[in-house]
Parts: C-alpha cells; sequence; structure tokens
C-alpha cells in the first residue's frame, strides 16, 4: 500500500530539470531533491513519514555517536500547535500546511566520555540529509526551516542541556505554488548552486 502511494506522486523531475544542470554525472536524487512549501495541509498516516526517519539514522557518525534526535508531531497530535508556535510568522504561513513537523536536535557530547564533540551537527546535518533525500524520494515536500524560536523550542520541548536545537522541518504533500501567499509563490522553484569552481579548491583556501 505505501509503496502504490509512493508511486502514484506526480513525478517533479522535469521542473527541476529547467531550473538545475549537474556538471558531473551524478545519481537524480541529488538534483531532484529542493524544498518546496507548497502543502495541502492533508495528514500523513505515520507509516508514510516515518521511512524519512528509518533513511536518517542510516547516517555516518563519529564514534557511532548519533547525535541525532527529532522530537515530532503530526497534525493529529496535541503538541502541534505548540511547534507551529515556535516557528517565525513568515514560517508559520506556510508549514502549518505541513503534515508533520520535525525538531532536529543535536547531542554536543560523546556517550562514552562525555567529552564535547566537535562534529556533533556535521554528523546530524547528515542525518537531515538522508531524511530529506528519502523525502524527495518518495515524492513528498520536505522543508528545514532556521526561522524558529531556538530558546523557547528548547523550554517547551523539553530538551537537555547536553542537546542543541538545529532547525525544524515540514514534511507534507506537495500542492500547487499557487495555495502560497503571493510573495513565497513567487519563489517556489529549485534553487540552482555555485559552479564547482567557486566551492572546491586544491590546496588551501583561495
Amino acid at each position: 500500500m505505501m509503496q502504490e502511494n509512493v508511486s502514484s506522486r506526480r513525478d517533479f523531475r522535469e521542473e527541476v530539470a529547467e531550473h538545475r544542470e549537474p556538471e558531473h554525472d551524478v545519481d537524480p536524487i541529488f538534483v531532484n531533491r529542493w524544498s518546496p512549501r507548497a502543502m495541502t495541509g492533508e495528514p500523513l498516516p505515520e507509516a508514510e513519514y516515518m521511512p524519512l526517519f528509518e533513511a536518517a539514522r542510516w547516517a555516518p557518525s563519529a564514534f557511532n555517536n548519533q547525535h541525532w534526535r527529532f522530537l515530532v508531531a503530526d497534525r493529529e497530535d496535541e503538541e502541534w500547535e505548540t511547534f507551529v508556535g515556535l516557528l517565525n510568522e513568515m514560517n508559520q504561513a506556510w508549514a502549518s500546511d505541513a503534515a508533520a513537523l520535525a525538531v532536529i536536535v543535536s547531542k554536543t557530547t560523546f556517550d562514552h566520555n562525555g567529552e564535547p564533540a566537535p562534529t556533533n551537527a556535521f554528523d546530524t546535518g547528515a542525518a537531515w540529509q538522508n531524511l530529506a533525500l528519502e523525502g524527495a524520494r518518495r515524492g513528498l515536500a520536505v522543508h528545514a526551516m532556521a526561522g524558529l524560536d531556538y530558546e523557547r523550542a528548547a523550554d517547551e520541548l523539553d530538551v537537555p542541556a547536553a542537546f542543541e536545537v538545529q532547525a525544524m522541518v515540514a514534511i507534507g504533500e506537495r500542492a500547487p505554488p499557487e495555495t502560497l501567499p503571493d510573495d513565497l509563490a513567487e519563489r517556489e522553484q529549485p534553487s540552482d548552486r555555485k559552479p564547482l569552481e567557486e566551492i572546491v579548491h586544491r590546496g588551501g583556501f583561495e
């Protein structure tokens, strides 16, 4: 049943091809992933969005510490309004139509010795990327946001002192761009990326 839902979703590769052209041969999933905002407001069964967190679970991690944690609420949960209320006004305007919201937090210390883990956010970012790619594979809208109240999120969601809030992610069924406020609808398309020559430096930083 779940596979039927995945295959029945619209194929968005053509809209991506209009805006992105890779410089080298890579798997299309990397180019096809982007961050739509337009979502239908329809709920998703847990079985439809939990595979995204399963993908995140398999991210690489220093000392296998697995720093990432995901605090999740979907539209059926009592905590839904709390999660929406943590977002700034601009993000509330569209993310309130998501099926699920997830606050990503990262453990800042190692489990085995309690020492600071300098790559905790790096590792947690890898888990987020896995989640985003699985969402793209399934034709879902997945959009990460920095526009939230980090202190309130830590307080209201009982985040332990050893963890830091990194971002919130909206997950949902895609909707047409015109369902967004006008200013956001104009931006509802895949963004391009800087050329490789700008981000890859041989030797030191030029």
